[in-house]
């Protein structure tokens, strides 16, 4: 990679830290209806909403998916939007040495109006994906080679934070630069994949400088 011009972010456990608060909800939704899956929060880790519908809950009744819905809408609606350490600032740091920058995530609409209203995301990044963008979610690279599109970039020349199996495969299934962040998996297991680049535990004390390092 010849020059730093794009970075793509995931937001759950890259740039926001939700990740407990989703297993908590998720957690409780598995032991109704998956008592015999443990862990049933990281089973769905990365992956958007319609595809868990689809996946796990296409054999009960809709009106009883749109209940699960609402009740997550309402979860989301009251969540603790706190940063992953220094995410907000190196975003920032992209932005002011002329980098693009955008937001990939498995999140519905509904839930990224709230993050915009508190966070104001819409107004950080250049552009923003949600899963209502793209018809197949992560680990399908779509999200990222229509985030690389919509700012004018080949796929190539685009880095990627990220935290989910799912999210890094679709990564590096869309051709980019991957860094895990080892914030929902521990470093040896984002290391299993053999995919990321580099692993990072979070942003702080990240440059510019050390980031042209790590894709080296």
């Amino acid at each position: 990679m010849e020059k730093l011009t794009c970075v793509l972010f995931d937001m759950d456990g890259v740039m926001l830290d939700t990740e407990i608060q989703y297993d908590l909800f998720w957690g409780e939704v598995g032991k109704k209806y998956y008592p015999n899956i443990p862990n049933f929060s990281k089973s769905i880790k990365g992956t958007t909403l319609p595809n868990i519908l689809k996946k796990y809950f296409s054999d009960i009744p809709k009106s009883e998916q749109d209940i699960l819905v609402q009740k997550l809408d309402a979860f989301e609606e009251n969540m603790d939007y706190q940063e992953i350490a220094g995410s907000i600032k190196f975003v920032n740091l992209l932005k002011d040495y002329g980098v693009k920058v955008g937001l990939v995530t498995s999140s519905t609409d509904t839930k990224m109006k709230a993050v915009n209203r508190l966070l104001h995301f819409n107004n950080l990044f250049d552009t923003i994906v949600t899963a209502s963008d793209v018809k197949y979610g992560k680990p399908s690279p779509d999200c990222f080679l229509l985030g690389a599109k919509k700012l004018n970039e080949d796929p190539l020349s685009c880095i990627v934070f990220e935290d989910s199996i799912a999210g890094i495969k679709a990564a590096h299934s869309a051709g980019m630069t991957v860094i895990g962040v080892s914030t929902t998996l521990t470093k040896e297991q984002l290391e299993e994949q053999k995919i990321c680049k580099a692993i990072i535990p979070n942003f702080e004390g990240l440059t510019i400088e050390k980031l042209i390092k790590l894709i080296k």
